[in-house]
């Protein structure tokens, strides 16, 4: 028998959590490792279990559903993370992507979209519910458009382009720092690079360029 794939799960309500897992394990391919109740425990168990996929909600104690998708983007782990909600706000969406989903389902339709959710993800590729998979096309729509004013965004690097991210949510160098686990003077000189490359000059102007294309980044 081949090996299952590891699923941890995150929610701060149990009898949800519960059925999560009944849910997910109903396909005999599919096992849920470990659960936690807030977003803390959820990241230890993730790294402990090296698990597959995480299942996070996006509002949990601790730590949310974001933060977590964050660290594990911020710690390059493997782990594919699908979020559950219940916002169906294309800005919400856009700041799970963001933050490294690769899944974003919607609770009202959790018992029919989560399994293929998972199958989804673990080959690679994006999920969502199908009452929001517009969104995914209007986010590429949008870094189209902005490639097209700004083309030398495609010579960012990786992680240029995470920062540039960053900046976006209005975080500052030391919240970046902290979150990359990197210096703040690291962060200082990405930011001169960002703005040297995308010819943004002045003190706010990187800042000012993040927030406005937030949502095509």
């Amino acid at each position: 028998m081949s090996e299952r794939t590891s699923i941890v799960i995150a929610d701060d309500h149990p009898i949800f959590r519960k059925g999560l897992k009944q849910t997910i394990e109903e396909d005999p391919t599919l096992e849920v490792v470990a659960e936690a109740g807030d977003g803390e425990t959820a990241l230890a168990l993730i790294i402990q279990y090296n698990a597959t996929v995480a299942v996070l909600d996006i509002d949990m104690p601790r730590m949310s559903g974001l933060q977590v998708a964050r660290a594990i983007k911020g710690k390059s782990l493997s782990t594919a993370v699908i979020i559950l909600t219940t916002y169906r706000e294309e800005d919400m969406f856009d700041e799970a992507m963001d933050a490294g989903a690769r899944g974003y389902v919607l609770k009202q339709t959790v018992a029919d979209d989560l399994r293929s959710a998972i199958n989804v993800v673990i080959q690679g590729e994006y999920f969502l519910s199908p009452t929001i998979g517009g969104y995914l096309a209007n986010r590429s729509e949008r870094a189209g458009e902005l490639l097209k004013h700004r083309p030398r965004l495609n010579d960012l690097t990786p992680t240029e382009r995470r920062i540039l991210k960053l900046i976006a949510l209005n975080k500052t160098s030391k919240d970046i720092a902290d979150e990359l686990f990197v210096s703040y003077r690291t962060i200082e000189s990405h930011r001169t690079n960002i703005a040297t490359k995308l010819n943004i000059h002045g003190s706010h102007s990187l800042l000012k360029f993040a927030i406005e294309n937030k949502s095509a980044l």
